[in-house]
């Protein structure tokens, strides 16, 4: 467990210090004075129009409470804030759209953390062709 953030002694989570109420409560540039050096820059500095989208449209659904819906996007590089805890995003790992769902623990994090890129390789028997020392295959 991160330093970042605990279960205080009600089993109530909280990020360095504030409670998820809390954090859901404070403004942007609030929550950005939390956030790790990266990611409080990328806030300082202002969303890209992508980002801002992705903010708005997780505003409107979390209005709307059409969380069932996820949202899908392409923002690997998004950081997650409190205003997405409960929601659950469609992020694309360069093949398909995968769910993630946003919880506590996440907050300070980026999207395309929690959605892998790439599969694990499993390799099969050696085919036809394949040079003696290739072939072998131990027993065990």
């Amino acid at each position: 467990m991160s330093s970042e953030y605990r279960t205080g002694r009600e089993g109530e989570f909280t990020y360095r210090g504030h409670t998820l109420d809390e954090l859901q409560e404070m403004e942007l540039d609030e929550v950005a004075e939390l956030l790790p050096a990266r990611m409080r820059r990328t806030i300082d500095r202002g969303l890209s129009v992508e980002h801002q989208k992705l903010l708005d449209d997780a505003r409107e659904s979390t209005a709307e409470e059409t969380a069932n819906e996820p949202l899908r996007t392409h923002l690997r590089d998004m950081p997650i804030i409190p205003e997405f805890v409960g929601l659950t995003f469609a992020v694309y790992n360069g093949q398909e759209f995968e769910r993630v769902e946003v919880e506590p623990e996440m907050i300070g994090h980026y999207l395309g953390e929690f959605q892998l890129t790439r599969t694990s390789v499993e390799h099969g028997q050696a085919g036809i062709g394949a040079t003696r020392s290739s072939k072998f295959v131990p027993l065990k």
